[in-house]
């Protein structure tokens, strides 16, 4: 197990352009570190708002050793806290979702409400204060209809993200969809494999049938800071979308954690379906046309989306162990949509079903083989994986700045 300056040892020999060494993609200490220094300290995609449809439903999710609940209040308000009774410990929720009055603690019935107040707990003598019990905060925010939740006592700013991410989603119309469909899967490789995968379409021609009908594997489709003047159908895209009020040029973080990405799918295509045609009968919010192609938007360390005219599919990837992942998908449709009169179910998540699996089993592929005293770091195809060059560049630079030495070694809690 790899102490956090030998992490940081390895990440200073990487050889710009080539593939992380072998204990970067399995080693248990240099999860650790990720999960210290990425993981607690980052904002990240919790849930679609929508999952939450009204006040005491929650959701729970396991963030390295943080167990989270989020939830709706009585004014409607989502909030995130630690899912850990003030009392001695006992997660409150152990169910993935659900709904509730108020958040009663299975082990003794100590009780709170749904803004994490502490409003009941028995025998506890004449001195006890219970408003030094309430449950401990998160930060949380709901930018546009996706919740964000950030374990650090200071969360870094989100001030860039959060007015292009809300004007990008509007037309989609978050707020007024529901989960039509949702899916949980563990892939066995490392987190960063994942994303890895997920950064480039170089494979997708040989991986994915289902989804090349009407996602374009052209590099210059998806190029990190947009397609060059030798891609006139994303332009001419651009220019239809924008007249018809839908954000589309290319916008991007600095050192490009998020972006968002406005892009036509193949041939005039409506929507990720076998047909190439709409799935869905009732259009997502605003959107003016089917063949609005996808809004794409990513965010590092743990999301990929996909934002369409007639449904969204929002993407949680999760670590769980340095060589196993949790991937979570959420199907969104108009939340008057109704399955078997405006859309079978079959025919809106078969293409992603299908692509899932596949990655899933292209990254078990890839972790099976790093793990081999064979392996040696390779070249990135700087046409075809340029996105997973990024990425690791983002990673390694990041990680390289908080395994310094004035760097912390852990998360705060949020002050209640």
């Amino acid at each position: 197990m790899l102490s956090q300056s030998e992490t940081l040892s390895r990440l200073l020999a990487r050889q710009s352009g080539y593939a992380l060494e072998r204990d970067l993609y399995c080693d248990p200490g240099v999860l650790e570190a990720d999960l210290q220094h990425l993981w607690y300290r980052e904002w990240l995609f919790a849930i679609p708002a929508c999952e939450l449809e009204k006040p005491g439903a929650f959701a729970t999710l396991q963030i390295g050793a943080y167990p989270v609940v989020i939830i709706k209040g009585k004014d409607n308000r989502i909030r995130a806290f630690h899912n850990v009774c003030r009392h001695r410990g006992q997660r409150l929720c152990a169910k993935t979702n659900g709904a509730t009055t108020n958040l009663v603690c299975p082990y003794h019935q100590w009780t709170y409400d749904l803004e994490g107040k502490l409003i009941f707990a028995r025998d506890m003598g004449e001195d006890f204060d219970p408003s030094k019990f309430g449950l401990k905060k998160v930060h949380c925010v709901d930018l546009g209809g996706m919740v964000f939740i950030c374990l650090a006592e200071v969360p870094p700013p989100i001030s860039d993200l959060a007015p292009k991410l809300m004007s990008y989603l509007a037309p989609s119309g978050l707020a007024d969809a529901k989960v039509a469909f949702s899916s949980t899967i563990v892939e066995n490789g490392n987190w960063k494999l994942v994303i890895e995968n997920n950064r480039e379409c170089y494979h997708c021609g040989g991986a994915h049938p289902s989804l090349c009908r009407t996602y374009s594997d052209n590099p210059r489709m998806t190029a990190m800071e947009g397609p060059d003047s030798a891609s006139p159908d994303i332009i001419e895209h651009w220019k239809r979308c924008e007249a018809a009020g839908l954000p589309s040029r290319f916008t991007n973080h600095p050192q490009m954690q998020w972006r968002l990405a406005r892009i036509p799918l193949l041939n005039g295509a409506e929507s990720y379906t076998m047909s190439t045609k709409a799935a869905v009968a009732k259009r997502m919010g605003t959107m003016p046309f089917n063949d609005a192609g996808s809004l794409l938007f990513f965010h590092y360390p743990n999301s990929w989306n996909h934002f369409l005219g007639d449904h969204a599919i929002v993407f949680r990837i999760l670590p769980i162990s340095p060589t196993e992942t949790q991937v979570t998908t959420n199907w969104l449709v108009h939340k008057d949509a109704v399955e078997g009169v405006d859309y079978d179910l079959e025919t809106l998540t078969r293409v992603w079903l299908n692509t899932n699996d596949e990655d899933r089993q292209v990254v078990e592929e890839n972790q099976k083989g790093i793990l081999s005293p064979a392996y040696e770091p390779g070249p990135y195809s700087p046409i075809q994986e340029e996105g997973v060059m990024q990425f690791i560049d983002w990673y390694t630079g990041i990680m390289t700045q908080r395994l310094g030495p004035v760097s912390g070694t852990g998360p705060a809690l949020a002050a209640e």
